[in-house]
């Protein structure tokens, strides 16, 4: 139990409130809405239930069912091993350990839809001034890419450290 106090695993409580977040939210949306059902809420946002059986921006969404259980096991993997890396982690690390937190939990969040429905389900859909429509995502989606963002800026504010205090040898 001493080394769950000190490592990043302290902070599993963000990780499993993403989790609960992102499934509550899918399944007000699939209790609410019919397939590909959309309402407007503001001129650039919809609400837009749909089910994404690939991975990012639809990725192999039509590659005939075996990509269910590619995708599957990647995320198993890599829950097992920002588990490893928040065991090795010291708490002090916030950014670093908020960061592998919002991943863990997003891509928990992602891994039972698969599990349990074989597709994710996506809600979140935005149209982008000059661009068009964002594909559809979810709040497990968004914590994984701030989580990816935390541990990018951790790195460079890291290496920014390390910088200084060459210089200053």
């Amino acid at each position: 139990m001493n080394k769950f106090k000190h490592t990043g695993l302290a902070w599993i409580w963000l990780a499993i409130l993403v989790l609960i977040l992102d499934q509550i939210t899918k399944i007000a949306v699939m209790q609410q809405f019919e397939l590909y059902d959309s309402v407007q809420i503001t001129s650039y946002f919809n609400l837009t239930y749909v089910h994404n059986y690939g991975a990012a921006f639809s990725f192999l969404a039509d590659s005939g069912g075996w990509q269910r259980w590619f995708f599957t096991a990647i995320a198993v993997a890599a829950i097992i091993l920002l588990t490893y890396w928040l065991a090795q982690t010291e708490r002090k690390q916030k950014i670093l350990t908020v960061g592998f937190n919002l991943i863990l939990g997003g891509a928990a969040g992602n891994l039972y839809d698969r599990a349990a429905y074989g597709y994710v389900v996506d809600f979140l859909d935005f149209t982008i001034p000059l661009y068009g429509r964002w594909p559809a995502f979810n709040i497990a989606d968004m914590a994984i890419v701030m989580g990816a963002g935390c541990v990018l800026l951790d790195a460079f504010l890291a290496n920014k450290e390390q910088v200084a205090h060459d210089k200053s040898n």
